[in-house]
Order: C-alpha cells, then structure tokens, then sequence
C-alpha cells in the first residue's frame, strides 16, 4: 500500500463500499444503528490510516495527504456523534412532552433536573458540550500511563528539599528568594516564588488539569491532584456539584446522605477571582473560569474551534443555569459579586456563533470556514435550510470537494430523507449527481446503480443512461443492467436511452449519395460505437421490438451515408428470432388482435434493409467477379521444354466457360436481389404498411429520403449488371417497370437521374441496332 502514489487515498477507498453496505443493511426504523456504523465505519479507518502517517514518515508528502484524508475522516467520525447525539435528544423530547413535570422543590439539584427537562436550550447546549468534551476525550486516550511520568506524592518537593538545605545550612550561599512557608497559598500570599522544577511541574500540572476538564474528566482531575500532593486542589474542584437534601422533604425513616455544595455560590465567586487573578498560571485560571463561567478568562487557552466551541457553549449552559436559580428563588445574594454582563447574560445557540465569527484568534477564524465545521454549526442550529445552501453553494465552487466530503453530504442527505425531513429537492439532486459523477470517474461501477435510483425517476434513467454510454466491456454491461434491475430502476428505459443517446451523437444530415457503384465508405470509430450499442438491448428478450426499431433508425443513418459495411454489422447484431420472438410476446400476453402498427412497421422496414443489403452484397459479388476474368495462356516464342509444360497445365486450368457460367449465376441473383428491393411487396420498399402507428415524422422523412437515395441507385446498379452483360433487351425493359404506375418508381428521380437513366437507355438502343435488332432488342421486320 505504501507503494501507491497516495497511500491514504488508496486506503480509504474502501468506504465508498462500506458505507453503502451499511446503509443497505439497516432498516429505516435502525436509526441509531445506522449512525453508530458510520461513526465506527470512520474510525476504524482513521486508526488505520494513523498507522500509515507513522509508517511513511520518511516520505513527507505522502505522509501529508494520507494526514489531510485523515483529519477529513476524524471530522466525519464526530459529526455522525453529533447527529446521533442530537437526534436522540429530539427522541427523547418527544417522550417529555407526555411526561409530566415534578412539584417544585426547594432543591437546587431537583431545579435542575426541571430545567433540563423543560428547556431545549439548555438541554442541547449542554449535549453539544458533552460532544466537543468526547473528541477531547479521543484526543487524549490513555491518560493514566502518561501521567504518572510526572506524579509525586510530595507536594512541592524541590522546595521543601531546598528549605530544608538552608535550614539546616547557613543561608548565605542561597540568594534567590524563595517561600519559606508551603500552605497553597504562600506563593500568593508572599509574593515570592517556588523552586524552578516545582514550577515547572506545577505548569504542566495544570495544563494536564485543564485538558482533562476540557475533556469533561473532572474526576480524573481530582484523582490527578491527589496522586500529586494536591489533595486541597481536588477540593475545589468539587464545589461546582448542585446542592440537594432528600431529607427536607422528609417521609423517610432514616437519614440520606446530602449531595452538592450548601456554599455554591460562595465557591463560585472564589473561583471567578482566582480566573482573574494575573499572579496565576493561564491554565490555573482557565480551570476556574470554566467552573465559574468567566469565558474572558477561559478563552485565550482555547487554540482550536472545537474549544472556543467548548468554551461558548459551557459558559451558555452555566450562564442559563445560574439565572433559573436565580428566577426560582434559589439565588443567593453572595452571586451579586459577579460582574452583571454575566448574571444578565441573554445566550443563544445563533448568538455562540456569531461571536464567533468575530474571533480575533486567525486560527479559529480560519477554521469556522472549514467545511465540516460549517456542517456542524448548521447541524447544532437545526438549520437544514442553511445547510442546503452552503452545499450548492459548495458544488458551485473549484476545485471540487474532497471525495470523502462528497460521500458524507450524500449519506447525510439519504439519512435526512429517511427520517421524513424536509429538505430543498434540487440541492439533494444535485449532491447526489456530484457524488454519482465522482464514482462514475472513480470506476466504482458497483455503487453507481443505487445513488441514481435515489434520483427523480426521469433524471435517473438519463444519469444511469449517461455512465453506461462508456461501459464498452460486454460482462460488464450485464453486470450494470443487474444492479440497475436489483436497484428498481426502469432497465427498459435506460437501455433505449443510452442508444438514443448515442446513436444521436452526430448531427450530420441525410445526404444524397453520388451515384457511383459499389464504393463504400469506411466504418469509423464513432461508427462502431453506434454499432455496439445494440447489445445493450438484446440482452433482455422482452426488447427485441425496442431493438429492431432502434437498429432500424441506426442503419437508416448508415445507408444514407453509404455504410453498407456498417449497417451489416448493426444487422447482425439483431438475433435472427427477433420477429418469431416479438410475435411469441405479444401472443404471451393473450393478444388476439394483430401486432401494434409501431412493431409491425419496425418489422417491415427490417426486411426492406435486409432487402436491400443482400441486393448489394450480391451486385458486388457480381462485380468482383466480372473483373477477374480468366486470362488465357499464351505458348512463348522458342519455348523450352519445360515451359511447355508449364503451358499446357495453365491452359488445362484456363476454363473461360467455367467463369461464364458463374457470372450468369451471379447475374441472375443479383437481378433477383435488386427486383426484390425495386418491387418489394405490398407498397413499396421503406413503406409502412400500417398507418395507424403514432406519428414519427423523423422516422417518415428519413424512409422517403432512403427511398429516394436508393432505389434510383439500385436501378443504375442494375442497369450496370446488365449492360456489362449485354442483356441490353433486359435493360430496356426496366424503364416499363420505372414508368409503371403501379410502382411509381419515377417519382424517387430526379430529373438529372431520369436524364441520366434515359441516356443508358439509349445506350442499349444503340447497341442492339448495331447487332441487327430494333431499338427494343426484337428483331427487324423484313
């Protein structure tokens, strides 16, 4: 895999697959199910590809895509937890509203849990902060075994170490001030510092605290400090906890054990003044200002989206909190200390992003405008609409959107659609022919059948018809045409577009042939893809109607441009039961009445190009051979023995009445085949015997045209085959047969033609006096 020119790319190609098979396997009503796939779907490759990154190493432009497809995957993996969590919650509220509200309470945990359940705005802020706290939470994987290269049991060690060496030491050599005293306070307090390394563990103690709170692992935290020393930081990081006393109430026979802190809002005004302490660590504060909802404090830690994120949508939650219990009753005046831009604090979900969207950090700026960021704002707001136009926005824009985004907002549309969600159809339309386009591109012919079945019926027939006008291979086509059947789309449809499609390519126009015999015009490339596509009809016998009336139109094209050769092929493309075939379905069906006249005429004008080809192949058959006489040997002058031998066997080879006797064969056949397109039954060659069909004036235009481009070359074909044979009185007769008004051939000359045809009657006229004859070829009256 490594020797690929991506190596991430061509690892993960395999989603395309997966993530259909997934949506295939889970019933409309899994919906939970189906989102859970995807999310472990996503991360099974993320893990594999994670491993690729440490791999090629070495080679760092690889190594950078296969990182660029990874972090596009780690973004899909937690947007599929978002829609999961969300769309739990919007089950979940639809049980609430059948669920009825507890009695007041004078406590502040039971507020809460009232607040929670009759406020959608705090109950999904707060499931948008446990899912910015689970990628936090990802990020950091097992903790416990990189903590423990930093944690001491001893508080502050190195100072208690030093303090203990100046006490016991004379204190002259020790310039640098340091605490004499080791309560938490005493740095504060005295103004003077710890010992370098106490620092630096302290530093990094509180950055590992602020990523495991970020992470929503405040009891991890706790356990951190106290495996640390710090058993007193463990502490106050415990008084966010909501008090609450199931013996107020009373009805109890013994005694519960009292949740949360009595002195909340004493311990969040502490912590507010320690968020804005300057003589702080900024991670020091930043702890506190999340568990006192200083978000001035906690944001300049916050380096990525995902935190600021965080930041916002905690302080939301927090700010919500405090002013329902202020509203309840439950206030206590000690939180009049905070600052009132707090306590008044009017938050929206809208709100949270448009602040920011006025971020000054350019990262964060940067990264509201990454897609899947964008994504999940519009799917924390519910604001599909926006969503949708953010897509076609997107799908309007180069270069075009990374594969992988495309299949995410393709199956994000589907699940949407599964759930009944209104959405705006064109821009559903046109993410899902963006993504059939790039799987066409990307030759996942295995897919490509059931996005376009999700399509409207019209759109997915031409799209499906579109992709298969280039699938050449033919297994292939077979394959194509069973998904397309398994996927419910109209197979009888698609395959007489993609023959429409392509036999409709050229615009070149019918043509009147020059009038010279015999020359044929070479089948081009663009000819035999027209050829080949009949194949896509006769797979199914229930189209043979559909294929000769197809072939016809494709063959009609071809004559009028003289491809006899080409036609013959798309003939022969037909099988030779088609007509048994169309009349054994339409008995099938019980018919007792004749054939629809659009059948019976498709099975007529067969005949008449059938006709007409043979004619043609035997009048060159004739004219091959009448230019290839034999030549008659001649004995050289003073010819040696052995060429005298050599003469004697070419003259016993030389049999001029042996190649007299074929051409008058020939001569009668090919008379027989050129009559049979002249005089053919029942109305005339390229005539529709049923004028009830529905009209086909494209159809109609082209048969006349054929007839008059053809028959009067038939004629002149014919006139050439007896004239070069000397049937001269034969010859003359044919002009009976023109000017008879039961054919009405003249009608299809033109009047060059008729002159032209005129000046080789004469021509035989001519001849046949020369030999002793009338102008008519009898014999002269004496």
């Amino acid at each position: 895999m490594l020797k690929e020119e991506d190596p991430g790319e061509a690892a993960s190609v395999s989603l395309f697959p997966e993530f259909l098979q997934s949506y295939m396997r889970h019933s409309s009503s899994a919906v939970f199910d189906l989102l859970e796939d995807y999310e472990t779907i996503c991360q099974d490759k993320v893990s594999t590809l994670q491993k690729l990154v440490l791999r090629s190493a070495s080679s760092q432009q690889k190594s950078s895509k296969t990182a660029s497809i990874t972090w596009l995957l780690q973004q899909e993996m937690v947007t599929w937890r978002l829609i999961t969590s969300l769309y739990r919650y919007k089950t979940y509220t639809h049980t609430l509203t059948h669920t009825r509200l507890h009695a007041p309470s004078e406590s502040e945990k039971t507020i809460m849990e009232q607040f929670f359940q009759r406020d959608s705005l705090v109950r999904q802020s707060q499931l948008v902060v446990d899912w910015l706290e689970s990628i936090a939470k990802d990020d950091i994987g097992d903790f416990s075994d990189n903590i423990e290269y930093y944690a001491k049991s001893v508080y502050w060690e190195n100072t208690l170490h030093t303090l203990k060496l100046r006490r016991d030491q004379s204190s002259a050599g020790f310039s640098r001030p340091l605490v004499t005293e080791l309560d938490p306070d005493a740095p504060i307090r005295q103004k003077r510092p710890l010992a370098d390394l106490d620092r630096e563990d302290d530093a990094r103690l509180l950055r590992f605290l602020f990523t495991l709170i970020r992470a929503g692992m405040t009891d991890e935290a706790q356990r951190l400090c106290k495996r640390c020393g710090q058993a007193w930081r463990a502490a106050t990081l415990e008084g966010w906890k909501l008090y609450h006393d199931p013996n107020i109430n009373g009805g109890q026979t013994e005694l519960q054990s009292v949740e949360g802190n009595p002195n909340r809002c004493v311990w969040k005004v502490c912590c507010w003044r320690m968020a804005e302490e300057e003589q702080f660590n900024r991670y020091e504060r930043a702890v506190y200002a999340v568990l006192s909802g200083n978000l001035r404090q906690l944001l300049p830690v916050c380096e990525t989206w995902e935190d600021t994120v965080w930041a916002y949508f905690r302080v939301l939650v927090d700010s919500l909190v405090e002013q329902e219990l202020r509203s309840s009753g439950m206030g206590h005046e000690d939180l009049e200390e905070l600052p009132r831009e707090y306590l008044e604090a009017s938050w929206t979900m809208e709100k949270v992003f448009e602040e920011l969207q006025a971020t000054e950090s350019k990262r964060v700026s940067d990264a509201t405008k990454e897609h899947y960021h964008v994504i999940q704002k519009y799917i924390i707001l519910g604001d599909l609409d926006g969503l949708m136009e953010e897509f076609s926005d997107w799908l309007g824009r180069s270069p075009p959107l990374p594969a992988h985004l495309l299949r995410f907002m393709t199956h994000l549309v589907l699940f949407y659609r599964s759930l009944g969600m209104q959405l705006k159809e064109e821009v559903c339309v046109d993410v899902l022919k963006a993504y059939i386009s790039l799987l066409v591109k990307e030759k996942q012919v295995e897919l490509i059948a059931f996005y376009v079945s999700n399509l409207p019926a019209d759109m997915a027939v031409s799209q499906y018809a579109h992709f298969l006008e280039e699938v050449t291979e033919m297994e292939q086509r077979k394959r194509c045409l069973e998904l397309a059947s398994q996927a419910g789309l109209d197979v009888a449809a698609v395959t007489k577009t993609v023959v429409e499609a392509v036999r409709e390519r050229d615009s070149e126009e019918f043509s009147h042939h020059d009038l010279t015999p015999a020359l044929d015009t070479g089948t081009t490339l663009e000819d035999r893809q027209k050829i080949d596509v009949i194949d896509w009809l006769v797979f199914d016998p229930a189209q043979r109607a559909e294929a000769l009336k197809q072939s016809n139109a494709i063959m009609r094209k071809f004559l009028a441009s003289k491809k006899h050769d080409a036609a013959k092929l798309v003939f022969a493309k037909v099988p030779e039961d088609s007509m048994r075939e169309i009349y054994r379905q339409w008995e099938e069906r019980g018919m007792n009445t004749p054939l629809p006249a659009e059948e019976e005429n498709a099975i007529r004008e067969h005949l008449c190009i059938r006709a007409y080809l043979e004619a043609h192949e035997a009048f060159n058959e004739w004219f091959r051979h009448m230019n290839s006489p034999p030549v008659k040997p001649t004995m050289p002058a003073q010819a040696k023995f052995t060429e005298k031998v050599a003469f004697e066997m070419k003259e016993k080879e030389y049999k001029y009445e042996n190649w007299q006797g074929r051409l008058d064969a020939l001569t009668e056949e090919v008379k027989e085949r050129i009559y049979n397109v002249l005089l053919f039954v029942d109305g005339g060659w390229m005539v529709d015997v049923r004028e009830d069909a529905e009209e086909d004036s494209e159809r109609s235009i082209q048969m006349a045209l054929l007839r008059r481009l053809c028959l009067p070359m038939m004629t002149f074909l014919l006139l050439t085959v007896l004239q070069r044979t000397e049937r001269h009185k034969e010859s003359l007769r044919l002009a009976d047969i023109i000017a008879s008004d039961q054919h009405r051939l003249y009608e299809v000359f033109s009047k060059d033609e008729l002159q032209k045809f005129l000046q080789k009657m004469r021509e035989s006229s001519l001849l046949l006096l020369d030999k002793g004859l009338d102008p008519l070829g009898y014999e002269l009256q004496s």
